[in-house]
């Protein structure tokens, strides 16, 4: 039988694999604007407590059903709580803050500089080299920011703590990926992201208690319940098993790819759903930052492919 990796090399993927990895994209995109009408009503505490339970346990559904290992070794419990602190915790948290702060085009443009600061990270936690890529992808992330957030920061004087949420958000995001990339586990990974959400959630739901009370289900108006019903049930679930089938199927730098589109689909998504403006300064940040993801996930795959060629 033909691996994908077979296939990939001659340049095929399976159909199903693809139509999953646009789903993927489509999914996780909309989710930006969808999670700003969800706190519009609900603080973000109880928000990110609710997704966390609820997207720990359909994994570990998933695992389930699959047959999947679900129960971890006692090794595992410390890794899995330290990388959930940043990979679940600090992402989930700092992106909430963030997107209920700014305009939820602006925030995905943000959080989408993520692979950046998983290349950085990854220098100084696994001990890789830096690349001139890497490099070049930094400045170009880095000014793609201050394209985006610069007028805002002469005005203010300070940046905006929308988009401190957010770069916090992606550099966590960043830091968790390469301590999972550290470990060796003994579960797969959708048993093992299941724990780590449901892990996230306790001192989210304990802030969220003492925050205030639960919201009122039945006082949320009908958008915010839909937004709600969408976010559990696609990106907290779909999208999650979604991206590690993806990257099973597929090479990494291919998976890539997709993510490429999330943020443009969060862009334009935000701008229909919202009605937020889409000027010059976002498709700028935007295409600033789209090429330093490229610059950094896409260009030395094909410098590889080309040498081996």
């Amino acid at each position: 039988m033909t691996t994908t990796t077979e296939q990939a090399a001659r340049g095929g993927f399976p159909v199903l694999g693809l139509l999953i990895l646009a789903a993927l994209s489509f999914v996780w995109g909309v989710n930006w604007p969808v999670m700003k009408i969800a706190v519009s009503e609900m603080t973000v505490w109880w928000f990110r407590s609710i997704c966390l339970i609820f997207g720990g346990l359909g994994l570990l559904f998933i695992a389930a059903i699959t047959r999947s290992a679900i129960i971890p070794k006692h090794t595992d419990v410390g890794p899995m709580l330290l990388t959930a602190c940043f990979a679940v915790g600090g992402w989930h948290v700092c992106a909430g803050f963030g997107v209920a702060l700014m305009p939820a085009g602006r925030a995905v443009i943000i959080a989408f500089t993520m692979p950046i600061w998983t290349a950085l990270a990854a220098i100084w936690i696994l001990g890789e080299r830096l690349k001139p890529t890497t490099i070049a992808g930094l400045a170009l992330g880095l000014v793609g920011i201050t394209v985006l957030i610069g007028p805002d920061i002469a005005i203010v004087g300070q940046a905006p703590l929308g988009a401190m949420f957010m770069l916090a958000a992606a550099i966590s995001w960043g830091l968790g990926t390469v301590l999972f990339k550290r470990f060796n586990w003994s579960i797969p990974v959708v048993s093992n992201m299941g724990w780590q959400l449901l892990a996230a959630s306790v001192p989210v739901t304990t802030i969220a208690a003492l925050d205030g009370p639960m919201p009122d289900w039945f006082a949320l108006s009908t958008p915010v319940m839909i937004a709600m019903a969408y976010v559990l049930l696609l990106p907290m679930t779909f999208g999650q098993w979604a991206y590690f089938q993806i990257i099973r199927w597929f090479p990494a730098s291919i998976a890539a790819i997709g993510t490429l589109a999330i943020p443009i689909v969060g862009v334009y998504s935000s701008a229909i759903l919202l009605n937020e403006p889409v000027g010059v300064r976002e498709l700028t940040s935007l295409g600033l930052i789209c090429l330093a993801l490229i610059v950094v996930l896409i260009l030395p795959y094909w410098i590889n492919r080309r040498r081996q060629a």
